[in-house]
């Protein structure tokens, strides 16, 4: 017993029912892999992003009413029973995603009469109104002419002439805000409006009639600075009108410069959903024909998010095949069965054909002269690989054959040691982004401008650097480790960035301190973290952590166990040696007892997050591959009695 021991114990399971389990899931998932060797599952976000796809049909009067009638079916299944829609399964209401929900069914021709449509608009009213709601939905609202233009802060496209030491520019900012951003500037300075063929509006949303509504701007934090902030907003828009046309027109075509070498072909302006639609938007306001091959490609990216059925139909946020596969290798590498040998290898290879090694994107700017050597998240964003895509993607290719990937594995080494920010840590896509006051600018309402370093990304860097060979007294791993025993949480968890939550966060730290030869054993800092992992199981012998923890006061909040969060648990518990706890085994008992016919597993939550209390993911993929790495690695420790390697991952 070890000093981490609880007194309920469950029993062991049994070999046959564990290899079962891992062998029907393993069939599972070979079965999807694609003819290359690839896997890519769904990924769903809120009914923002395929309401957005609606608005933005209608914005461009390219209607598909098929389409339309089964994204609509979709959206009003998500719908709240109080009728407003949340930001994840089960969440509350969320007043920007319901009036955009709203306004997209009824640019569908949902009447407003409709009982779904009564409740909706009632939720929204309740809660002051569409004035009311955030800057990207008021700035959609503006394009329709629902809402007049002083109703967003100002974006004077000018910005693309600022120079690097001023207060706000460009490099400052995250990748998503900058490719989502430009184009919005150039829609800010033509305000164009929207076809909107059907004439639709949804005024009977506002409390107070829009043209009459004066407190559409608000300070984007209750500080002196937020409030300094709003202040210059309302000097810049009454600056604006007196810019020159010519300079507006030079802004305009730099914004426009950095769209279209950006724009990545049918992969996208950033290969996400918001900046490929606002880049579509801006080419049409520009006059790009629909035929432009510009304008064409970035339609085709747009289509290329849908996932459309028989019945029901969504757009995803963007796709995530890099990060599909790489985690599907782990898992099947995990099980050491000689069946998926065949299936690794030609996952490896499409893996490392996909290393980006000849662009040099926007991070290049904090690093300049380091060589290109990442992977993107998607099949092409060449001028936005981020660092935790290639840490996953490099642990795969060193465990899989080190030796046949020894060039590429060297190369993303080199990258992600260059990534590396002053503090210790890795954001996700660039060094030093840490403007911490842009957050406090009236765009900026949602809090997610940038992408400082973060715990999660900065443990599977470390791990990776590790496993490869790295000593733990080198400068990067050393100045890793320093940091994430620096932002422990007080209750032993790491938070988690891009997974929710601190469940999340744990796992991907303790791996990094597993490679470091790190566990229980020998180390306060993992024990503390398996103490938290064990104090959150749930009474079912799962763990579950619900979106809304991102907000302090619902720090513990879990509704139910989840597959995916149960497998970060168990890898979490493994890494820091306690693979023999009870708890482990109860964890695995949970996994084995709720398989599906398929042989995974079914998970209706949000287990991921695109930014904290704003955006959050369903990644389809995560209750199939993350049980299965978790039962398989049971099953080397525990039953084969095998030592617990020194993975990163």
């Amino acid at each position: 017993m070890t000093i981490l021991e609880n007194v309920t114990a469950a029993p062991r399971q049994s070999d046959s029912s564990l290899d079962g389990a891992i062998d029907g899931a393993v069939r599972a998932l070979l079965r999807a892999q694609r003819a290359d060797g690839h896997w890519v599952f769904e990924l769903e976000a809120d009914a923002t992003i395929p309401a957005e796809y609606i608005m933005l049909g209608h914005f461009l009067d390219e209607i598909d009413v098929a389409l339309e009638r089964k994204i609509c079916a979709y959206l009003r299944r998500v719908q709240n029973s109080d009728g407003g829609w949340p930001l994840f399964y089960r969440g509350d209401t969320n007043l920007s995603a319901t009036v955009k929900a709203y306004y997209a069914l009824k640019l569908a021709g949902e009447s407003p009469h409709a009982p779904h449509m009564v409740r909706a608009r009632d939720r929204v009213l309740e809660r002051g109104g569409a004035a009311a709601c955030n800057v990207f939905t008021r700035f959609a609202l503006a394009l329709f002419g629902q809402v007049p233009w002083r109703a967003v802060p100002a974006m004077p496209v000018e910005i693309m002439f600022a120079p690097r030491w001023f207060p706000f520019h460009l490099d400052k900012v995250s990748y998503w805000s900058r490719t989502v951003m430009v184009p919005l500037l150039v829609l800010a300075a033509l305000r164009p409006q929207a076809r909107n063929p059907r004439r639709v509006d949804v005024r009977e949303l506002f409390v107070v009639a829009p043209e009459e509504e004066k407190h559409y701007n608000r300070a984007a934090a209750p500080t002196v600075r937020g409030r300094e902030f709003l202040a210059v907003d309302t000097l810049l828009r009454r600056l604006e009108p007196l810019v020159p046309s010519r300079i507006r027109a030079r802004a305009v075509a730099a914004a426009m410069r950095f769209i279209l070498e950006r724009l990545n072909g049918e992969d996208g302006l950033g290969a996400i959903f918001p900046a490929m639609a606002n880049a579509l938007m801006a080419l049409a306001a520009l006059g790009y024909e629909r035929d432009h091959p510009a304008r064409a490609a970035a339609k085709r990216a747009v289509e290329r998010l849908v996932v459309a059925r028989d019945d029901e139909a969504y757009c995803q946020p963007c796709v995530s095949p890099i990060w599909d596969t790489s985690l599907t290798v782990h898992a099947l590498l995990e099980t050491k069965d000689d069946v998926v040998t065949r299936a690794v290898a030609d996952a490896n290879d499409w893996l490392a054909s996909r290393q980006v090694t000849d662009v040099v994107g926007d991070w290049a700017r904090k690093r300049p002269g380091l060589r290109p050597g990442g992977w993107a998240f998607q099949y092409w964003n060449d001028h936005y690989p981020d660092v935790d895509d290639t840490a996953a993607v490099a642990l795969a290719l060193h465990r899989g054959d080190a030796r046949r990937y020894r060039g590429e594995l060297a190369r993303a080494a080199e990258w992600v040691l260059g990534m590396q920010s002053n503090s210790g840590g890795w954001g996700a896509f660039d060094a030093e982004n840490e403007h911490y006051a842009l957050n406090e600018i009236p765009f900026a309402d949602h809090g997610a401008l940038l992408d400082p370093p973060t715990d999660d990304v900065s443990g599977r860097c470390v791990g990776m650097l590790l496993q490869m060979g790295f000593h733990k007294d080198h400068p990067a791993v050393a100045g890793g480790l320093a940091y994430l025993r620096r932002t422990q949480q007080a209750d032993g968890s790491w938070f988690g960035r891009w997974g929710t939550n601190y469940i999340y966060g744990t796992w991907s730290v303790l791996n990094a301190f597993l490679a470091a030869g790190e566990t229980t054993t020998n180390s306060l800092t993992v024990r503390r973290a398996a103490s938290y992992l064990l104090r959150f199981q749930q009474r079912d012998g799962g763990w579950g952590e619900d979106g809304s923890t991102y907000d302090p006061a619902n720090r513990s909040c879990c509704k139910e166990s989840t597959p995916s969060q149960t497998a970060w648990a168990l890898l979490g518990l493994m890494a820091a040696g306690e693979a023999h706890h009870p708890a482990v085994a109860r964890g695995v008992a949970f996994l084995l007892e709720r398989r599906n016919a398929e042989g995974l597993w079914d998970e209706p939550w949000y287990t991921a997050v695109g930014f904290p209390r704003v955006f959050y993911l369903r990644y389809h993929g995560y209750c199939a591959f993350f049980p299965l790495f978790a039962l398989a690695r049971y099953r080397n420790l525990v039953p084969r009695g095998e030592p617990l390697p020194r993975l990163g991952f």
